[in-house]
């Protein structure tokens, strides 16, 4: 943790909220180089040039909400059940667990989904690092302790699991772009999960595990 984040921390719990909720939300509508801190300063109800002795620079601002964000992304991880071994039942649980979270953190995953719209060259090659981190962590600990003895012995275990993360990503991606804002998120955004699901099991599991 950088050290003048100490001054932040040192701050009550509810006043942070204010000040990561107005950056997160100014961020997410206007990109990097458009957002104002003089409109987070005044959304948080925080005195003008407060804002910079907590954060260096707005730089420093905007990178320390993927810390803040990563934090809630742990949350999913806290909650899953690791002795469910199975595959699809794992993803259905983690989808679940997702939904609740989305609604007690919108702001931070509407500032999560702006991202890979985000050009600025200040800050555009830490965050695609940032990204690329973010989704392999977030694969690698949604497969951890999964029964890979359930897939069918005449295929590539490791294509299989190839296939099933290009069509978990590219079916999120495509769900995401539906919402206007995670305020929103609704169940039916995972009912057509199951569909998919199913299909990848019957193509992918031996008949007795179907």
């Amino acid at each position: 943790m950088i050290i003048i984040y100490q001054i932040f921390y040192s701050l009550d719990r509810e006043k942070q909220e204010r000040i990561i909720n107005a950056a997160l939300k100014e961020f997410a509508q206007n990109g990097y180089e458009k957002a104002s801190t003089n409109v987070i300063i005044k959304e948080a109800e925080i005195a003008k040039g407060s804002l910079f002795k907590y954060f260096n620079s707005k730089k420093e601002l905007y990178l320390f909400l993927f810390d803040y964000v990563n934090g809630v992304i742990n949350k999913i991880y806290d909650e899953i059940d690791w002795n469910e071994t199975d595959l699809f039942e794992r993803m259905k649980q983690i989808g679940l667990i997702k939904l609740r979270i989305y609604k007690q953190y919108p702001k931070a995953f509407d500032f999560l989904k702006s991202v890979p719209n985000e050009n600025s060259p200040e800050v555009k090659s830490k965050i695609d690092a940032i990204k690329k981190e973010l989704i392999e962590n977030g694969l690698g600990m949604g497969y951890k302790n999964i029964n890979l003895s359930k897939f069918r012995d005449d295929m590539d275990t490791k294509k299989i699991m190839n296939i099933i993360t290009w069509t978990i990503m590219s079916f999120s991606e495509q769900q995401i772009k539906k919402v206007s804002s995670f305020e929103n998120v609704d169940i039916e955004l995972f009912y057509e999960w199951d569909e998919y699901f199913d299909i990848l099991k019957r193509c992918f599991y031996k008949k007795e595990e179907q």
